[in-house]
């Protein structure tokens, strides 16, 4: 391991610190205009320390909104994106199983199949979804925002080539020891997969909550909107004032869930990436 040491760890550490304060200045310019007045923004320049109104604006920010509070839009972007999440990952690694554990006719096909919806994103299928999801009477509920989206090729695939390195030896032992495909799932597979579940989870947590196109066009009523949504309906158009220490609050608001995730998986989220054996 080669170490930098004098000069160059000083340059190293000021380089990052640089980096640091120019990614974070956006998100702490947001949260000191969420503590302020709309006078205090519109009239320049804007005062880099947070103001004295932040219970006050984030209380708006929760209680009101443009068509509905920013409490429902924050509730109904978890249901969404843990519906997403829980709903990708159950499905990508219970096929994932199918595919490299039991033989039967078409298995690759199968696999391949999986593998070429990548090549459909949502936005290249999103009239014959909408269309289906109509037929369905999905709309405006919570079935219609998670279920057309819970399939993901990219997981299954990675869950498929963590199970090709696990040795036929632990297979075989499970097998003698009377272990039918289910209980070898449950017991030896989900625990052996928990890294790569976690680091899975952050990444399609933070990919369903940011969900716009979608949520769009399948929720019509206002109490069904998203905090994406909502954030994007607070601008103003025409000749209208936007209440800017209200936006801010609610884009930290909307911060919060992802950077929490993030947060509090890292360590696994970290190890689900680099480690060896993935």
């Amino acid at each position: 391991m080669v170490e930098k040491r004098g000069a160059g760890i000083w340059l190293t550490h000021l380089t990052l610190i640089v980096g640091i304060m120019l990614l974070c200045f956006p998100i702490w310019f947001a949260f000191v205009a969420s503590t302020v007045t709309q006078a205090d923004i519109i009239r320049p320049p804007l005062p880099l320390v947070p103001g004295p109104h932040l219970i006050e604006n984030y209380t708006r920010a929760l209680t009101t909104g443009v068509n509905a509070p920013v409490a429902t839009m924050l509730f109904n972007s978890m249901v969404m994106a843990l519906g997403i999440t829980f709903g990708k990952l159950t499905i990508s690694i219970l096929s994932a199983f199918a595919i490299v554990y039991f033989r039967f006719p078409g298995r690759m096909l199968c696999f391949w199949l999986i593998f070429l919806t990548l090549m459909l994103p949502v936005e290249v299928r999103i009239v014959p979804t909408y269309e289906v999801a109509a037929q369905l009477n999905l709309l405006n509920s919570y079935p219609g925002l998670i279920l057309p989206l819970i399939a993901s090729a990219t997981a299954t695939f990675l869950f498929r080539q963590l199970f090709l390195t696990i040795p036929d030896e632990i297979v075989e032992a499970a097998r003698i020891d009377g272990a039918g495909p289910m209980r070898f799932f449950r017991d030896i597979l989900v625990p052996m997969s928990r890294t790569n579940i976690a680091a899975l989870f952050v990444i399609l947590f933070i990919f369903s909550w940011n969900q716009y196109l979608w949520p769009l066009l399948i929720t019509t009523e206002p109490e069904m909107n998203t905090i994406v949504m909502g954030i994007k309906q607070m601008f103003p158009s025409g000749d209208d004032w936007a209440d800017w220490p209200v936006i801010m609050a609610t884009a930290m608001l909307a911060m919060l869930p992802p950077v929490a995730v993030v947060i509090f998986m890292q360590r696994l989220f970290v190890k689900g990436l680099i480690e060896s054996e993935k």
